[in-house]
């Protein structure tokens, strides 16, 4: 008998579920996500769910993390201070490609050197203006990415200032191709940054998850979800963090799978910060050509084909202001809720909320609090971001308690950007506890915090809403309409026939608002989605048959559905990918790119066989690492060739090579 242990690392919560023999879920358990010490709750989900199957912890024969963490952090703009060595471009193309947006203002270097299509040195590497910027531009730097001109054909470059980051620094550095094999320097560049600022946060996760593990007497090796929904080794994972975005919703779609066997369905999963959309077509999640997409930032990562919005159960609710009419809109940022933060300090928080519901006016700060959240890096704070996080100390304030002049607000965002602060203020959970919908937390705080927020004044002068109730209704209203707008993206995204808009103009498009309500006139107009939707998340149950209702389709809410990352992450596979090409630079002359370093053949097959030798070992190899048994091996080839006098010319030839096996598992004699 194997019995195998999942763990799922959300924003709110973190969950663990044990199945037994791939076939059996025997108990799962829920915790409160600990962002200061992610451990205690991996520990406290995991001991529950021992605990409640009565399970030894040294029968448990493996263990499996997906996580939302990554995600969340770019959804989120958070993550650690990065540096970006460009090797070989214009310093335009920072600004032109994106790059000083996902910087946020952290140190960039624009350095000679990279290579040519063909793989041969463009300009020498500039290795003493690299030195200088190391030791003058990069205090407080907790990771480096390194990207160069076509280093996908040549990455000496890449490789040899990575040395030297590394030899100076001692910090982590993340390589633009050893992400992606694909060209598109920029769009590397951007994954290499992204990964970086992700290390030391991932880092974290899974050190701390395997000492967790450990010290309750698990001894069974950890695997981590990645975004495509396979498996890699915890020590990968560390290596390669970009990798795990995406992770828990791909979990999610191996565990909707596993649940209920759908061959075509849509699945939505809401968590605390994200919901996160897919389809799932022949049984299978497909995997998205041009890379994860992730709070705004296209990536070079293999990944589900996925949408992902800033819309979950802890997200901040805001007033819409323009025009008379008012409203709501939610996301993408996720706060504390009102109602967990009072569990927290009950003290602090019903007093300031007795005296802001007293007051005759709302203040603009009302109804908000914040927390520091110890124990990580603060290297590289500016004077005002510092001061401010020391006044916070390890305390829960009101925010208007805490932030004394205009100018602190930015610093605010800036330690709420790094995620050294945490914002507590009114969401979906609230209202739910308002409604009585969930009684997890502190329903009275809750209450009084929509009483607050009700108060508010929209374009007309008129008040938010009469009531806490009401105000609750719409907030849930508004949950209901955000959700079935990202599921119609999702449709009109996936349609086999263009309409000839974007699915994001095409799902708010008044003929498709009127058609999902009857309409009935001159024209009568109905519209549904036409597929089922299996809705995953612990509040599933409670927001999704009004999305069901609304879009008119089949709501599959399956049993487990609050655990389905977890549940996902035990069933997944083993599967390692690598990919390598192969060029023509001339008439007769076949180059294989390989990370030592160019080879030329006079055969295309030739060529082509060491590159699928090459990389067949090497994904066969990083499967064995990652703990795979009975791998099988897959290779595509994607050949380009024109017609040129009639005859057949080799251009380029595009390889992966797919290594693919159920992880080792340790089972009773």
């Amino acid at each position: 008998m194997a019995l195998q242990l999942g763990v799922d690392t959300g924003g709110t919560y973190t969950d663990a579920v044990l199945i037994r023999d791939e076939q059996e879920v025997i108990a799962s358990a829920k915790s409160l996500t600990t962002r200061h010490d992610l451990a205690i709750g991996v520990g406290g989900a995991v001991r529950a769910v021992l605990a409640q199957s009565g399970v030894a912890a040294q029968d448990v024969s493996m263990a499996a993390l997906s996580t939302t963490l990554a995600t969340n952090a770019l959804v989120e703009g958070q993550g650690g201070r990065v540096a970006l060595v460009y090797i070989g471009f214009a310093p335009e193309d920072l600004e032109r490609h994106g790059l000083s947006e996902a910087l946020k203002g952290d140190p960039a270097l624009v350095l000679a050197g990279g290579h040519t299509h063909a793989g041969s040195e463009a300009a020498p590497l500039d290795t003493d203006t690299l030195l200088a910027f190391l030791e003058t531009e990069t205090v407080g730097v907790s990771g480096y990415a390194v990207a160069s001109v076509f280093a996908t054909r040549n990455p000496a470059h890449e490789l040899e200032a990575a040395r030297i980051i590394a030899e100076t620094t001692g910090a982590p550095v993340t390589c633009s191709h050893q992400l992606s094999a694909k060209l598109n320097g920029p769009k590397r560049a951007l994954t290499a940054v992204l990964n970086a600022r992700l290390i030391g946060m991932i880092d974290r996760l899974i050190g701390r998850a395997q000492h967790t593990l450990a010290d309750i007497g698990i001894t069974a090796p950890m695997m981590v979800v990645r975004g495509d929904g396979a498996l890699m080794s915890a020590e990968q994972a560390r290596t390669r963090p970009i990798e795990t975005i995406l992770s828990g919703p791909a979990a999610s779609i191996v565990g909707a799978r596993w649940m209920t066997g759908v061959d075509t369905a849509l699945v939505s999963d809401i968590g605390g910060t994200t919901t996160d959309v897919a389809l799932i077509k022949g049984g299978r999640p497909a995997i998205d050509p041009e890379g994860a997409r992730v709070g705004g930032y296209r990536t070079m990562v293999e990944a589900v084909a996925m949408r992902t919005s800033g819309l979950g159960g802890d997200s901040q609710v805001h007033i819409h202001a323009e025009g008379l009419q008012g409203g709501l809109v939610l996301g993408p940022r996720r706060v504390v809720p009102i109602s967990l933060i009072a569990t927290e300090a009950p003290d602090v928080v019903h007093a300031a909320l007795d005296r802001q519901v007293n007051a005759p006016v709302v203040g603009e700060h009302d109804g908000k609090f914040l927390r520091a959240v110890p124990g990580l890096p603060v290297a590289g704070l500016g004077e005002r971001e510092a001061v401010l996080l020391d006044r916070i100390d390890s305390d829960v304030h009101p925010l208007g308690a805490v932030l004394r002049t205009r100018m602190e607000q930015g610093a605010l965002n800036r330690l709420v950007d790094r995620g050294l602060v945490q914002v507590a203020g009114v969401t979906p959970s609230d209202a739910s506890h308002v409604l009585g919908r969930l009684d997890a937390w502190d329903r009275v705080a809750a209450e009084k915090a929509l009483t607050l927020f009700a108060r508010r004044r929209i374009g007309s002068g008129d008040t938010l809403a009469p009531d806490a109730e009401t105000l609750a209704r719409t907030i849930i209203d508004q949950l209901t309409e955000q959700t079935s707008l990202t599921l119609l993206e999702a449709a009109f995204a996936e349609e086999s026939e263009g309409f000839g808009l974007p699915p994001e103009q095409l799902a708010r498009h008044v003929l498709m608002r009127r058609g999902l309500k009857n309409h009935r006139g001159m024209l009568a107009l109905d519209a549904a989605l036409n597929v089922d939707v299996v809705g995953l998340g612990a509040s599933a149950p409670s927001y999704y048959p009004a999305v069901g209702d609304r879009l008119h389709c089949r709501m599959i809410l399956p049993e487990h559905a609050g655990v389905a990352n977890a549940i996902g992450a035990v069933v997944g596979r083993v599967t390692m990918r690598r990919s390598g090409s192969v060029t023509s630079p001339a008439e007769g002359k076949f180059r294989v790119h390989l990370e030592g370093g160019p080879q030329d053949f006079t055969s295309s097959e030739a060529a082509l066989k060491t590159l699928e030798d090459h990389l067949s070992a090497e994904a066969r190899h990083e499967a064995q690492a990652a703990g795979a048994e009975n791998i099988n091996v897959h290779v595509t080839r994607d050949i380009r060739t024109a017609q040129v006098e009639a005859r057949e010319v080799f251009v380029e030839a595009f390889l992966t090579a797919e290594a693919s096996g159920r992880p080792r598992v340790a089972t009773e004699d």
